[in-house]
This record gives structure tokens, C-alpha cells and sequence, in this order.
């Protein structure tokens, strides 16, 4: 049965059942809407008036708010902000970058993911900047999901990071599959480690396929296929840059199941073999000149479209080559803030940052006049 299935259906007691499970993470008592709904055709959610959800929705009944609804689009991997010589977490700046960003025709915003230096927080400074970016959020755009990345060395640990995530305000996890004892982990283990995860977590999980951030493990179209049945796993990220198999999953995976690029150089391409958007660095300094690329391509704008994508494409290449460091850089450059990294990583030298800051100029001048 498809958990995404719309509640105007007549439902038997064993699949309204299964159905309440898929909401509640498997606790039928808590009737909170825990997937996204993809079937919403009014104030009650169209739940069948014999369901006994339906009380729940009823007007008469304080209701909680649905989760917040994972669509196609452009979303951003948002920098991680430090302050100091302690290299502090810097809360107001995560906050007035969350809520620039959050003005800016996004789809969504990621915490702590590879340009978030999640590696670099503990599990009280991750919480905190969940937090700090869902209050952002709520204040400027909120219906706007916040994704939130768990990936952890152990299974144990990923799923303590999941209800962390819930708690403080996330409503995706974003998980990069363990990697540290890759040698030792069959595939199908690390599959099972995948359900297991979306068994636990309270909030739609979405794997994070990123060989370079993960000791070379590249999940296959049919790994991802495979878990892609599990009804709280929702979605894809794809850093390997394999449109191929980009396009075999886009093409293949159930209904609501959405396959994001994992950097903005190949939107185009993402998005013509059938993908959801993307899910790019880049866009923490360029949010309008990437949603602009797809925006052009839904409206059929095809050389428009090439000529945007290879603005943006070459920005993204300074980011790639430079990794966050470059991106946090021309942050400080362009908006004023930003520029500081957690050691190991340095500032790069005035030097090094005014010819960045030239570099990005072409791209920077296309956001302008987005503005």
C-alpha cells in the first residue's frame, strides 16, 4: 500500500492500519502527521469522515500543523556560521543568513550537511543551529521545510540524531551513509542500516549518496531503488554527479519519492532526466541566479536557460575547488559576513579573497539583477 495514499479512498481496518503507522512512526496512539502529504484538497486533508483520523482534523479539535511539504525546487546547504577566537557558533548570523535566504525563491533550507561543517559541531551546537534557523524560518517563510543532515558513524547515533533534529525544529533528515569501517559493512547491512534509521526516525529521512564525503561509497541506482520502497524514505541527494543514475531513479521510484542533484553545475541536466531540483552549495551566495535557471527551463526558455545554467555553473566551479571555505569567503566579500571556518580549515589570506571575489563577479552581477 502506498502511505502516501489520499484518505478519500475507503480504507479496510488493516490498511487503515498500516496507513495510521506510516503517519505515527508506528505508534497508532499519536495521530501527528509525520510524512507529507501529497493529497491535500482541503481544511480536513480529505481523511475520509468514517476514518477515525478524521476527529482529529475535525475544526472542532486543536489540531498540530502537517509537516511541512518536501516539493521540487531549489534548496540550499547553508553555510555554518562561527564567531571569535573560540570559534563560537554564531547564532545571529545563522539566523539573518536563514532569513535572507528564506526571501529569496528557495524551496527549502539544509543544516548541517557537507558545507555546514556538521563534522566540526557537537550534538548541542547542531541542535542549537536547527533551532536558530527554524525560528528564521517561521518568522520570514514558514512553510518552508527545513532538512537536516544526521549522517552519523553508527546507526545508534544517526537515530539519537534524527530526534534531535525533530525536537529542535527539522522536518527531513538528510543521512550520509556510514563510512568509517566501509571495509567491514556489506551492502546489505548498510541497507539495513538505511530501514533501520527510517524505521526510528520521527521525521521523512533522505539519503545523501556523496562518495567523496563518504571513504569512496557510492550507492547504486539500485541500492537507492531498494530503499526508496521504505515509506519514510522520501528522497535523494546525489553528489556523485551520475545523471545516469539520476535519470534511473527519477524514472523508477514510487510516487512522491523526489531525486535531487547535489550541486547547481547540473541543474539542467537534473532537472531534463526528470529530477526535483537540486540541493547546492552555491546557492548560499547565489539563491535567485539558481532558482532562475529552473524557472526558465519549467517555462520552455531553453537558450535562456543554457545561458543562465553556464553563469551558474562556473560559479559552482570556484565553490567545488574551493569547497565551503571559498563559498563562506565570498559571503564576506559580497554580503559581509561569513568568512570564518572551524580549524583545521583557515580564512583564505586578503589576497587569496579579493581574487576570489573578482572571480565571482560575473555571477554575482546576474544575482544583482535578480534582486
Amino acid at each position: 500500500m502506498n502511505p502516501l495514499i489520499s484518505m478519500e479512498e475507503e480504507l479496510s481496518p488493516v490498511e487503515l492500519r498500516i496507513s495510521l503507522r506510516s503517519f505515527t512512526g508506528g505508534r497508532v496512539e499519536d495521530l501527528k502527521p509525520r510524512l507529507p502529504l501529497n493529497h491535500v484538497h482541503s481544511p480536513l486533508y480529505s481523511i475520509h469522515p468514517h476514518s477515525i483520523l478524521y476527529s482529529s482534523c475535525n475544526p472542532t479539535f486543536e489540531m498540530a500543523p502537517p509537516t511541512r511539504r518536501l516539493v521540487p525546487g531549489i534548496y540550499v546547504p547553508t553555510v555554518a556560521f562561527f564567531d571569535g577566537p573560540n570559534e563560537d557558533v554564531d547564532i545571529p548570523t545563522t539566523e539573518k543568513h536563514a532569513a535572507y535566504l528564506a526571501q529569496s525563491g528557495v524551496a527549502g533550507l539544509v543544516v548541517q550537511g557537507s558545507n555546514g561543517e556538521a563534522v566540526h559541531l557537537d550534538r548541542e551546537e547542531r541542535n542549537a543551529i536547527t533551532a536558530a534557523t527554524r525560528r528564521a524560518l517561521d518568522a520570514h517563510n514558514p512553510t518552508m521545510p527545513l532538512i537536516v543532515g544526521t549522517g552519523a558513524a553508527s546507526t545508534r547515533e544517526t537515530i539519537r540524531l534524527c530526534k534531535d533534529a525533530a525536537e529542535a525544529g527539522g522536518d527531513y533528515t538528510l543521512v550520509l551513509p556510514p563510512s568509517y569501517y566501509k571495509g567491514l559493512v556489506s551492502t546489505e547491512a548498510l541497507l539495513d542500516h538505511f530501514r533501520a534509521v527510517a524505521d526510528a526516525s520521527p521525521i521523512p529521512v533522505l539519503i545523501y549518496n556523496f562518495p567523496g564525503a563518504s571513504a569512496g561509497l557510492d550507492l547504486s541506482s539500485e541500492d537507492i531503488l531498494a530503499l526508496a520502497q521504505h515509506p519514510n524514505i522520501v528522497g535523494v541527494k546525489l553528489t556523485c554527479g551520475n545523471t545516469g543514475k539520476l535519470a534511473r531513479i527519477a524514472a523508477q521510484a514510487p510516487e512522491g519519492f523526489l531525486t535531487f542533484g547535489g550541486s547547481a553545475d547540473f541543474t539542467l541536466p537534473t532537472l531534463i532526466v526528470g529530477g526535483a531540483g537540486i540541493i547546492g552549495g552555491i546557492a548560499n551566495l547565489i539563491p535567485r541566479s539558481c532558482v532562475r535557471v529552473m524557472s526558465l527551463h519549467l517555462n520552455g526558455e531553453v537558450a535562456e536557460a543554457q545561458r543562465a545554467q553556464a553563469v551558474v555553473a562556473r560559479a559552482d566551479w570556484l565553490a567545488i575547488k574551493g569547497g565551503f571555505v571559498a563559498v563562506k569567503s565570498a559571503l564576506q566579500s559580497y554580503r559581509g559576513y561569513g568568512a570564518q571556518p572551524r580549524r583545521p580549515c583557515v580564512t583564505l589570506s586578503p589576497t587569496e579573497a579579493g581574487t576570489l571575489s573578482e572571480a565571482f563577479k560575473e555571477a554575482m552581477d546576474m544575482e544583482s539583477s535578480l534582486v
